[in-house]
């Protein structure tokens, strides 16, 4: 997966159109990021541009912004943060055959440059918005759904009739992984706040723990797949509530293997891309078959406390910026 920034293309027409661009000037706190106007890119061969409407946040932005993925993410400061979107395309370069001008898209970037009106991304990337979502609503799942469905998928084993351990249910992740647990015929364990116990409820979880009232003791043992959205403390907690040939696959921990006890199964898992399961899931929640959670709409300028909000704690689901409020 390529993590470098969508570079800016330069253009030569006097009539560029100017934009807005939440960039990270320096690694730090919510003050190092600041909106700047920005040149639109111009696309090349097999790449398109697109009037972005919406960006939606993940933690992984304040992780960029306070420095702890600089070897990952080999930034040129200022770099516009945001990794999924929905817009409009605008013009498309040459060698571009899957989208055309006026077509409502969606996409995880697989690097940053999201938070702006303007961005040129590779046209294989882009999937077709369905109608029955708005571009808020799109923009919102890429990233969640998408890494969701791999850590489900990561078990090398049928789930039906099996028992899963969700923590940190009530996230974008961890909302779809509860929902694709149970689609598999999984019986889902989960945990969250106090606040989010319903929702999680709600999504079909069977058994919701208060992660801060209750042990993991208290809910369950002999776990078969471990999902891991927190890391830290809680994944080392989770070793010895696997059942013999369980998984435990995280996404917070890269260290993961080098921490699983002699007898225990750890990976770590990052985002895939996968154009063609994004859309079956798209087309899935604009049916209604599958649940994506909003916690909060935002404009442009609101990005940077939004993102430390997301790091410190906020009601289940995703942030989102509709790039359309001023």
């Amino acid at each position: 997966m390529n993590h470098s920034p969508t570079p800016d293309r330069g253009n030569t027409n006097e009539q560029q159109a100017k934009g807005r661009a939440l960039r990270l000037h320096a690694y730090g706190g919510p003050e190092a990021l600041k909106v700047d106007h920005v040149s639109s890119p111009e696309p090349g061969p097999g790449e398109v541009l697109v009037s972005i409407k919406a960006a939606a946040v993940n933690g992984i932005d304040w992780k960029i912004r306070e420095g702890h993925l600089r070897e990952r993410f080999k930034l040129t400061l200022p770099a516009t943060l945001g990794i999924e979107m929905a817009g409009v395309v605008i013009r498309t370069g040459h060698d571009v055959t899957n989208v055309k001008p006026g077509d409502r898209v969606m996409a995880a970037l697989g690097g940053v440059g999201a938070y702006t009106d303007f961005l040129v991304i590779d046209a294989e990337k882009l999937v077709l918005t369905p109608a029955g979502l708005s571009d808020v609503q799109a923009a919102a799942i890429p990233v969640a759904a998408m890494t969701a469905w791999h850590v489900i998928q990561a078990a090398d084993f049928d789930l039906s009739g099996k028992r899963v351990l969700i923590q940190g249910a009530a996230g974008g992740v961890g909302g779809f992984a509860v929902q694709f647990a149970k689609m598999a015929g999984a019986t889902v364990y989960a945990t969250a706040s106090t606040t989010s116990l319903q929702h999680v409820r709600a999504l079909g979880a069977d058994d919701v723990i208060d992660y801060r009232q209750q042990t993991l003791e208290n809910l369950a043992d002999q776990i078969d797949l471990v999902v891991d959205l927190v890391g830290g403390v809680v994944l080392d907690q989770c070793w010895d509530l696997l059942a013999p040939g369980g998984l435990l696959v995280s996404i917070a921990a890269p260290d993961v293997i080098a921490r699983a006890p002699l007898g225990r199964r750890g990976v770590f898992l990052s985002n895939k891309p996968d154009t063609a399961r994004l859309a079956s899931i798209a087309q899935q929640v604009a049916a209604g078959t599958l649940r994506s959670t909003i916690a909060e709409v935002i404009s442009l300028g609101d990005l940077p406390l939004a993102i430390e909000r997301n790091r410190t704690g906020h009601p289940p689901g995703k942030i989102v910026a509709d790039l359309t409020l001023k």
